[in-house]
């Protein structure tokens, strides 16, 4: 009797439970992680190139959906290699200093039809700040597709000192940008 109550709790221990949260692996093939932003007047938009995402998201179980997403800043680039050098420098992102962003949520709420918000945190650049990604979400089968946007203040950030302390030459609203395909086994 004894084997077969250690054999069960094993088991249970083992496996997870029927109602956990899916958990999603990205396409990063398919993915963009970026943001864009009003430099000189003009539109500027990069990319991340390496970043990591744990996402386990149920639509039908908000609640216990969470996401954690971390994101190599030095991976930042763009169409303009000068912009992205001082980007990467003392007065940008300064990933010597400040090697990676977090972005975590673990409340979601959910509008109408496939349009949801995420509420989270983000820290980058030394600072932790709340903030709201509203996303659509589009699930057939097992693959998912999210598309998000939130618009965050650079000073905010600490990210608007010495000569870029102003609106000029880069605005400070930034707009984050997330396009993520990803599937679920």
């Amino acid at each position: 009797m004894n084997r077969f109550i250690v054999a069960f709790a094993a088991l249970a221990l083992s496996s997870a439970p029927a109602w956990a949260t899916p958990q999603w692996t990205v396409d990063h093939g398919k993915s963009k992680l970026g943001f864009a932003v009003q430099w000189s007047g003009e539109a500027f938009a990069a990319t991340f190139k390496s970043w990591k995402a744990d996402i386990a998201f149920d639509p039908a179980d908000l609640a216990h959906s969470h996401v954690t997403v971390l994101i190599d800043v030095g991976s930042e680039a763009s169409a303009f290699p000068d912009n992205d050098e001082g980007l990467k420098g003392p007065q940008g992102f300064d990933p010597g200093k400040f090697p990676t962003a977090k972005f975590e949520a673990a409340k979601f709420t959910h509008g109408q039809g496939n349009a949801y918000v995420a509420d989270g945190t983000l820290s980058l650049h030394g600072v932790t700040k709340h903030i709201t990604l509203p996303f659509t979400l589009t699930i057939t089968g097992n693959t998912a597709h999210m598309v998000g946007k939130a618009v965050l203040a650079r000073p905010d950030f600490g990210l608007a000192q010495g000569e870029f302390s102003g609106e000029t030459p880069i605005a400070h609203a930034v707009t984050v940008n997330v396009d993520l395909t990803a599937s679920k086994p």
